[in-house]
């Protein structure tokens, strides 16, 4: 039987003849037609060809880091258009390390509150799972591989949390084969803003023919934008004035970074290798990242200092080997994670004030409610993962695993009214009006096993599937003191009184969750020639349930998520064009929202359903020798299929039927774009003696809600509170990028602008309260203002 052949020689001839007509000849040598091969370990099944992997996976490799000058995690979302961002963190501040992720519009929107639900997309630093609630790892991408974006539920080998996807960030190993060494120094100007710096740099030394270290570090400082201006608050009810002009401070949301990783490889022989690293940083960053519009553009009115350290390191050790034919890989990593802060919440404060809320000293004066926040956090996860896996090679090919992990939260906020009486602070913690002092903790093992057989050459059948046991936690003390509430914080501590071993006045909530289940997928793929594949997929996806801390309130359970998919990978014109896309219809069943409920505590019910219909797809093309031109993007169609009341009914139960609800049938998902894209054209040609590069990048995205619920009762009266009116809608937003540079021998010289045009696009808007009474006062998240940097760097 005959066969189709796509016409690769003709097309890239009348490509030629028409393009490189009207432009300069590169250089004398030969032209490099074709594009390089991309490589993933996205399957645990060693590095593969992205081509030949039925997975949707989004790559931005080495040289595209570089070449996008993607330096933190905020970078990395920018050009992966299935990846959405919020803010996170204390306060929803948005500064780094405190954002969190979404893919393909699985999202509630929730702001990544210390006791709501876990993330639902998984982070993996090489082997190890990095992911936390309140914000994800800001690690560097400098000295990265590669990083990869897989879609869809991923939660057969990944496990909980990648139930709508998993991000890998892949280091450089270690490289006995030679030395290597780099580096590049970095200024920058934010535009109204202020000047900042980059230092960084790698050496990778071989030990001898079978060990070697790589030791990569760096030092950062990111000029702040916002503006802290001078403002004054009157509290109605206190009967007092205050003014900021202590803490009024110019581009006052300046971050200092300051970090190193160091890697060991070892070949103990021809079949068993060893590498263990060590990655740590300290960040602090000062002010937040938002800003007031009603205050200015990039502007707030704070009252209070302002700032967050978040310090962390990781160990992790992977060992790979054979048994007989058999891959054997263990991987395990301990990471400790510490932030400590300072928040100010006099938006809460004063609107609340406007109730007519006041607060006292021990002489029953009415002091100055002005309030602020202290805060501390310290995470530790410990996970172990075992698997075995046939040759890649062979007809019938599988892997097999166990894996498990503990992650522990502990938990400090404290609430502070300067002037409040001790007859009127929590027991213990004087001017303490509200004090969190706990610990969560998440436990999960997991049983995994994956099956390819080829049924012919060209066609593919996987299955794959995944047990697991979920175990979480919250214990410790939260609230108020008796004085202040009768049925809440202190009054809620149990008779008789269990001491809390964490350092609050009693144990006031003791709670647990367990759940086990299965998560699974199926995958049929046609490899139509050595370029070309289709495959479609049906996967289960999972995140884990969890604890209400309200005493009151059930526990939440497990979510899921179902996705059918239909995918293509494929090589045109002499593999000088590669278009890979897939459609996907996805069903989340009872998804956990989290909400303000009573006395604006966070409350996660699993409530109604939602579906996500989408399309995403990517295209690169070698247009002509030196000029390059790709293209990605992502369209989400994701809304409610069921009615989300938003709240429980006198028996705890989940309301799941209303004639008014939070979010009626057909809401659309908060935080995701219906379409998010970026277009990139880069052209490399000769310059004197130099060789030179243009490169100019797009990205666009639509409008979005910061929040699910279209409107929310009032947790003070009842009354329903018009939440997108509060909020507003976050619009449609583009940024433009443009680089060029030369590079000669063994350095380069580089100029860069992001945001060329100042574009301010928002990418999240969130309040300190958002009840009617507290008025319409959003803050808006916004992109980096315009930002130019010239970087010089060279290697060895």
């Amino acid at each position: 039987m005959g066969s189709f052949k796509k016409p690769r020689n003709l097309a890239t001839a009348l490509l030629a003849t028409s393009v490189l007509g009207g432009m300069p000849a590169w250089s004398e040598e030969p032209a490099q037609i074709g594009l390089e091969t991309v490589t993933v370990s996205a399957q645990k099944l060693g590095e593969q060809d992205l081509q030949k992997v039925p997975v949707s996976i989004a790559v931005l490799d080495n040289a595209k880091l570089e070449d996008l000058h993607i330096n933190d995690f905020r970078d990395f979302t920018r050009f992966l258009p299935s990846v959405s961002f919020t803010a996170g963190g204390q306060g929803m501040s948005g500064g780094p390390g405190q954002g969190n992720i979404s893919m393909r519009g699985v999202t509630d929107g929730a702001d990544g509150n210390h006791s709501g639900p876990l993330p639902t997309v998984g982070m993996y630093l090489d082997e190890i799972p990095i992911t936390t609630i309140g914000g994800n790892l800001d690690v560097p991408a400098y000295d990265l591989a590669r990083v990869e974006a897989l879609a869809g539920p991923q939660g057969t080998l990944f496990g909980a949390s990648s139930e709508s996807g998993t991000i890998r960030l892949i280091t450089n190993k270690p490289d006995a084969d030679k030395f290597a060494a780099g580096y590049e120094i970095e200024g920058n100007k934010v535009e109204k803003g202020a000047f900042g710096y980059g230092l960084r740099g790698f050496v990778n030394i071989p030990i001898d023919d079978r060990a070697a270290i790589r030791v990569v570090a760096w030092d950062e400082h990111d000029g702040g934008y916002i503006d802290n201006v001078h403002n004054t608050r009157t509290y109605v009810t206190a009967g007092n004035t205050v003014h900021n002009a202590a803490p009024v401070k110019n581009d006052y949301n300046d971050t200092n970074k300051l970090g190193a990783r160091a890697a060991l490889g070892i070949d103990l022989d021809e079949n068993w290798t060893v590498n263990v690293s060590v990655i740590g940083q300290l960040e602090k960053s000062n002010g937040i990242g938002g800003f007031d519009p009603s205050v200015g553009d990039l502007k707030v009115s704070h009252y209070f200092p302002e700032y967050a350290k978040d310090h962390w390191y990781q160990a992790a050790l992977t060992v790979t080997g054979k048994i007989g034919n058999l891959d054997l890989t263990y991987a395990t990593g301990y990471s400790d994670r510490r932030g400590s802060g300072a928040s100010d919440y006099n938006d809460y404060a004063f609107w609340y004030d406007q109730l007519g809320l006041y607060y006292l000293d021990n002489a029953g004066n009415t002091v100055d409610p002005s309030q602020r926040i202290l805060f501390a956090d310290q995470f530790t996860k410990w996970s172990n993962e075992l698997r075995l896996a046939s040759p890649a090679t062979e007809r019938l090919r599988w892997v097999v695993g166990l894996f498990q992990e503990r992650q522990t939260h502990n938990i400090l906020q404290n609430y502070i009214i300067d002037a409040l009486g001790t007859d009127y602070s929590v027991p213990g913690w004087p001017h303490t009006v509200w004090l969190t002092d706990q610990q969560r903790v998440d436990r999960d093992l997991a049983a995994f096993g994956q099956v390819t057989y080829d049924i012919t050459p060209s066609l593919s059948l996987t299955g794959g599937v995944r047990v697991f046991e979920a175990k979480n936690s919250l214990e410790g003390f939260y609230g108020l003191s008796a004085a202040l509430s009768s049925h809440s914080g202190v009054a809620g501590c149990q008779t008789p009184t269990i001491p809390d071993r964490f350092g609050g006045p009693c144990t006031n909530v003791n709670k647990h969750v367990y759940e086990w289940g299965e998560t699974h997928k199926f995958n049929l793929q046609w490899q139509i020639d050595d370029e070309d594949m289709i495959y479609a997929t049906y996967s289960t996806g999972y995140r884990p349930g969890g604890v209400n801390r309200v005493s009151q309130l059930p526990n939440y359970h497990s979510d899921g998520l179902d996705n059918y998919e239909i995918g293509w990978k494929t090589s045109w014109f002499q593999n000088t064009l590669r278009w890979d896309g897939a459609l996907y219809w996805e069903e989340w069943s009872s998804p956990q929202f989290a909400f303000l409920g009573m006395s604006s505590l966070t409350q996660i019910v699993n409530a109604g359903a939602a579906r996500i219909q989408g399309l995403d797809s990517d295209v690169t093309w070698q247009v002509v020798d030196g000029l390059t031109v790709s293209a990605a993007g992502a369209y989400n169609y994701a809304r409610l299929t069921k009615v989300y009341c938003g709240g429980l009914d006198a028996n705890g139960n989940v309301i799941t039927s209303c004639t008014d609800p939070d979010a009626p049938t057909g809401t659309l998902l908060p935080s995701t774009p219906r379409f998010k894209g970026n277009l990139t054209g880069r052209y490399e040609f000769p310059l004197l003696s130099f060789k030179a590069h243009l490169q100019g990048a797009l990205v666009y995205q639509t409008k979005a809600s910061p929040d699910l619920r279209v409107q929310a009762p009032s947790p003070w009266d009842g009354s329903m509170v018009p939440i997108q009116k509060v909020l507003g809608i976050m619009p449609d937003f583009a940024t433009f990028d443009i680089t060029t540079g030369i590079e000669k021998d063994n350095w380069s010289v580089e100029f860069s602008v992001q945001n060329l045009f100042d574009d301010r696009g928002q990418l999240y808007r969130y309040a300190y309260c958002t009840t009617q009474v507290c008025g319409y006062q959003p803050y808006i998240l916004p992109t980096k203002p315009r930002f130019m940097s010239i970087t010089i760097s060279q290697k060895f």
